[in-house]
């Protein structure tokens, strides 16, 4: 409830905030453009842009039933973006789709008879979802629901992020662009038509 009235509030704004922000563009995103890796931009744009469909759906299903399926708290974050997602956490997932840099060069090898791209966003998934335990064992992360851990976390929405992220690293440009503009054409709509009328 506590976390409810403080999405965009800035009561604990601090200045974390605009460094992280310098951190994320100029010291990733930029050197990454700047030498020309495309995909690998594509990749972690594609992962943070389901993300946010993710945290909108979140927010929806609190608006509608009292209480979302995951949680920050105002006292752990300078900025609540979404009522389960923080500044830091958000700046997190923009750039944790630069993974893609640990995929074999060779986008056809496969490991026990599966494309490494699949293998390599479930193992990702994997690390996130176990992760997600020791997050929600802390004041900082409130899982809600007794049925909603790391198992589901770990199928319904890390898969969903990595593989994302992986499968359109190898894309021509041209796939890339038409998944980045309907994903991020879609998180653009929701927000300027949810946020207004109060859902999220």
């Amino acid at each position: 409830d506590a976390a409810k009235a403080a999405v965009r509030s800035t009561a604990n704004f601090d200045w974390t905030f605009i460094a992280i922000l310098a951190l994320v563009f100029v010291g990733v995103y930029i050197p990454q453009i700047k030498a020309k890796n495309f995909n690998a931009v594509a990749a972690a744009l594609a992962l943070y842009g389901v993300h946010w469909l993710y945290e909108i759906a979140n927010a929806v299903i609190c608006h509608l039933t009292g209480y979302a399926l995951w949680t920050v708290s105002p006292e752990s974050t300078s900025f609540i973006l979404l009522i389960g997602v923080s500044w830091e956490l958000s700046m997190m997932f923009s750039i944790a789709g630069f993974t893609c840099h640990l995929l074999p060069e060779d986008k056809d090898m496969k490991i026990l008879g599966i494309n490494n791209r699949i293998v390599f966003a479930i193992g990702q998934a994997l690390f996130f979802s176990l992760f997600e335990i020791f997050l929600a064992s802390t004041p900082a992360f409130i899982w809600v629901y007794k049925w909603w851990g790391a198992l589901p976390v770990f199928i319904t929405t890390y898969i969903p992020f990595f593989l994302a992220s992986y499968l359109i690293y190898d894309k021509p440009a041209a796939t890339q662009k038409k998944f980045l503009l309907c994903v991020w054409g879609c998180v653009a709509l929701l927000l300027v038509t949810l946020i207004p009328l109060g859902i999220i």
